[in-house]
C-alpha cells in the first residue's frame, strides 16, 4: 500500500485523538491534569491500563521473540498476576489512606524529604528510559514502512510523533488519558485479533490445530526447568511478581490512573480486572508470534525478532490488514508515551519542584510551570530516541526489562523498607544508598560469569537490587524510640 495513504490514516487517527482530548480537557485544571479530579470510572481505567502495560514493544517484540524463546515470556505474566494482588491489597489501601497525588510523597511521610526526592528521581530516570525505548521501536517501524519512503528523516518522524502526543496531553493530562487510552486499547486489541484470524486463514488451520503444530515444533513451551537458565520458571515467576509491584505499584504513571478512581474498592477492582485480562491478552500475543513464525518459515522469509511482524504484514498481507496493523501499532505506541510524559510532568512538578507546596504560586503560575516541564520532557524524549537509534538493540523487550532491573530496584527497596519495618533511616544517606544498589548490580552483571559460573542472572536482578537497597537502608537506620 502507498506510504502516503498510510500516513493519511495516521493523521486521521491523530485527529480523532485530538477531538477526544478537546472534549475531555474543557475547563481542565491542574487537579484534572495530575489526578483526573478523582472521578474516573474504574472499568475505563482498567481497560486503558492494558494498552499502557503492553505498549508497542509487546505488540512487536513479544511475537518476534517466540521463534527463539517459545512462550517463556508467559512465566513473567503469571508472576505479574500475583504482583497485581499485592498492589490491590497492600499498596492501593496505603495510597488511598494518605490521599496521595504523587505516590512518592509516602516516602516523605515515612522516611524523609531526601528519601522522597530520591524515589521520585529514580522514577523519572526509570520511566524516561523505558518510555523512550518503547517509543523508539514503534517510531523506527513507522519510519521504515511509511515516512522513510516519503523522504522524511528519522529525527523528523520522531519530532512529528512527539508533537502529536504533546498536543493532545498538553491540557487534559490524566483526565484525557483515561479516554484516549480506552480508544487506543480497543484499536490495538482489534488489530491483534484480526491479524490472528487472517494468519490462521493463510495457514489453512483452525486455532486448535495451529496450537498443536506449535507444540510439535517446540514453540509453545511455557515452563523452563533448567535451573541455570535465565528462563528457569521459578526465577521468571518471582521476577514477574516484583516487576508488577515495582513497575506498576510503585510507578507514578500507572498509579496516577488508579488513584484517579473515586473509591479504593473501585480502584482494587480496576487492578484485579487488569491482572486477569493481561493473562489472556499476552497469551494471544504469544500465539500470534507462533503463527508468524510458522508463516515466515513456509514463505521462506528470513526476518526475525522485532522485524518479523511488520515484514510479514507488509510483504504478504492485503492492504486492509496493513491499514489495521498501522492503526493497531500507533494505538500501542501512544498509551505508553503519552502516559509517560504526563506522569513525568506530574512527578517533576510535584516531587522535585514542589509546586503544590509553594503557597506563593497561584493556579496560573503552576500551569505555566507545568507546560514548560511538559515541553522539556518531550525534548528529552527526542534526544534519547536518537540515542537508541544509534545503539539499535535487536530486541527492545529484553533491553527494557534489563533497564528496569537496575532503575526500579531502589524504588522496590525504599517502599519495602518503609512498609515492612518500623525503623527510621538517616535521611541524608538515602540518596547514596539508592545509587549504591544499581552500581553494585552493574558490577555483578558485568562479572557474573566469573562469580557465578554457569548460573545466569536474568530478571531477578530487580529483586537483588531491591534487596541490596533494603539491606543498606537497614544499616543506616535505627529503631524508632517508642513512648
Amino acid at each position: 500500500m502507498s506510504p502516503a495513504i498510510l500516513f493519511t490514516i495516521v493523521l486521521l487517527y491523530f485527529g480523532l485523538l485530538l477531538a477526544v482530548a478537546w472534549q475531555t480537557s474543557r475547563k481542565g485544571n491542574n487537579a484534572a491534569f495530575f489526578i483526573g479530579n478523582r472521578n474516573s470510572h474504574w472499568m475505563l481505567v482498567a481497560f486503558g491500563m492494558i494498552g499502557t502495560s503492553l505498549s508497542g514493544v509487546t505488540f512487536i517484540s513479544v511475537p518476534g521473540a517466540v521463534s527463539r524463546d517459545g512462550f517463556y515470556y508467559f512465566q513473567i505474566i503469571l508472576g505479574q498476576f500475583f504482583g497485581y494482588l499485592v498492589i490491590a491489597y497492600v499498596l492501593l489501601p496505603l495510597y488511598y489512606r494518605l490521599q496521595l497525588v504523587s505516590i512518592y510523597h509516602y516516602l516523605d511521610i515515612r522516611l524523609g524529604r531526601r528519601s522522597y526526592q530520591a524515589g521520585a528521581t529514580f522514577f523519572i530516570l526509570s520511566r524516561t528510559l523505558g518510555a523512550t525505548a518503547r517509543l523508539y521501536l514503534v517510531v523506527r517501524i513507522l519510519q521504515d514502512v511509511i515516512l522513510g519512503d516519503l523522504g522524511l528523516p528519522f529525527w523528523f518522524t520522531t519530532l512529528l510523533i512527539l508533537l502529536m502526543i504533546v498536543l493532545y496531553t498538553y491540557r487534559g493530562g490524566v483526565k484525557t488519558l483515561i479516554w484516549t487510552d480506552t480508544l487506543q486499547t480497543t484499536c490495538m486489541l482489534a488489530g491483534l485479533l484480526i491479524c490472528v484470524a487472517y494468519l490462521l486463514g493463510q495457514l489453512d488451520m483452525g486455532p486448535v490445530q495451529a496450537l498443536a503444530q506449535l507444540q510439535e515444533k517446540g514453540l509453545a513451551r511455557i515452563f523452563s526447568t533448567e535451573v541455570d537458565s535465565r528462563f528457569f520458571f521459578a526465577k521468571q515467576i518471582l521476577a514477574g511478581l516484583f516487576i508488577a509491584i515495582a513497575m506498576t505499584g510503585m510507578d507514578q504513571e500507572m498509579m496516577q490512573k488508579s488513584i484517579s478512581v473515586t473509591t479504593l474498592r473501585d480502584a482494587q477492582k480496576n487492578i484485579l480486572l487488569l491482572s486477569v485480562t493481561m493473562l489472556g491478552v499476552v497469551l494471544l500475543f504469544l500465539y500470534l508470534g507462533g503463527l508468524l513464525t510458522m508463516f515466515a518459515s513456509s514463505a521462506g522469509l528470513a526476518a526475525t525478532g522485532d522485524k518479523l511482524f511488520p515484514a510479514v504484514v507488509f510483504a504478504y498481507l492485503p492492504p486492509m490488514v496493513q491499514i489495521l496493523f498501522v492503526i493497531a501499532l500507533i494505538s500501542a505506541l501512544f498509551p505508553s508515551a503519552d502516559g509517560a510524559i504526563t506522569a513525568l510532568t506530574s512527578s517533576f512538578c510535584i516531587d522535585i519542584l514542589g509546586i503544590s507546596r509553594n503557597a506563593q504560586l497561584d493556579e496560573a503560575a503552576r500551569t505555566r510551570i507545568r507546560h514548560r516541564v511538559h515541553l522539556g520532557f518531550a525534548l528529552l524524549f527526542l534526544l534519547l530516541i536518537m540515542g537508541f537509534k544509534w545503539a539499535d538493540s535487536p530486541s527492545m523487550i529484553g533491553l527494557i526489562l534489563k533497564l528496569a532491573g537496575f532503575t526500579y530496584g531502589p524504588l522496590l527497596g525504599l517502599f519495602s523498607f518503609g512498609i515492612l519495618t518500623h525503623r527510621q533511616v538517616q535521611d541524608r544517606w538515602v540518596p547514596w544508598v539508592a545509587l549504591a544498589g544499581p552500581l553494585l548490580c552493574l558490577g555483578l552483571d558485568r562479572y557474573q560469569s566469573d562469580l557465578l559460573g554457569t548460573y545466569q542472572i536474568g530478571l531477578e536482578m530487580l529483586l537483588l537490587n531491591g534487596a541490596l537497597v533494603f539491606g543498606l537502608l537497614y544499616l543506616v537506620s535505627k529503631p524508632v524510640e517508642r513512648a
